[in-house]
């Protein structure tokens, strides 16, 4: 279980999270919903150790985070697919997912799992990252950061500028990874397309974490998805 009590983040003198709290379980997805600039994103880049934590504590299965770099978190079982892919363009496809395999030191076993996920980096092993399109760079990123075997897995805005089948892939996906009792703390901009497989929603407003709540009980309150995201049911 990943634990976030009480922490505060800053960029430079401008604080972002105000003791901020919450839990993600293993075999469940999280989604975090907000207004731009909410703090959804820095709460990702804490876990993740490249926002530094003030104050507060974030801890993994008793292990503490908050103070750790990078690289460590993600050998303790943090895996990350930042917005905007962060592929290493020049690169080709096995050797982004070598990149991620090394973190953990795992081998072609695990990195044919991931591949079997996305049948279709399979058979552009050779090609550079830079030259793939958005949807095949979203999955290249997401079997990266599966190349690490995570237990928790941060996704922020995974379905951002995709085509609807795309969408669909990456669902199951996360779907599939809550089978196998990975939790997910998902960052999603498109309500619709994260609902329908989230366990539970932290409503994430000025840094704070104001309300986590069953799905269900977000369906029953559409007031809810107006007041904090400005959209709908």
């Amino acid at each position: 279980m990943l634990t976030i009590q009480n922490i505060d983040c800053f960029y430079g003198d401008v604080q972002v999270l105000r003791s901020l709290s919450l839990e993600a379980h293993g075999g469940e997805v999280l989604c975090l919903l907000g207004r731009n600039g909410a703090g959804k994103t820095t709460l990702l880049k804490a876990i993740m150790g490249l926002v530094r934590v003030r104050a507060g504590t974030i801890i993994f299965d008793g292990q503490a985070l908050h103070n750790l770099p990078a690289s460590e978190v993600a050998r303790s079982g943090v895996g990350y697919v930042p917005q905007g892919r962060r592929l290493f363009a020049e690169l080709t496809v096995a050797e982004n997912l070598e990149i991620g395999l090394m973190t953990r030191g795992h081998g072609v076993e695990t990195r044919d799992r991931a591949l079997a996920l996305f049948p279709a980096l399979g058979e552009r092993l050779r090609q550079r990252a830079g030259t793939l399109s958005g949807g095949e760079q979203q999955m290249l990123a997401m079997a990266r950061a599966l190349c690490l075997e995570p237990t928790v897995l941060l996704l922020d805005e995974p379905m951002e500028g995709l085509m609807p089948a795309m969408i669909s892939r990456i669902r199951e996906v996360v779907v599939g990874l809550k089978e196998a009792g990975v939790a997910t703390i998902l960052v999603e901009q498109r309500v619709d397309a994260v609902l329908s497989i989230a366990d539970r929603v932290s409503f994430i407003e000025n840094g704070r974490s104001r309300e986590t709540m069953r799905v269900e009980e977000v369906r029953e309150r559409p007031d809810l998805l107006q007041h904090y995201v400005g959209v709908g049911a």
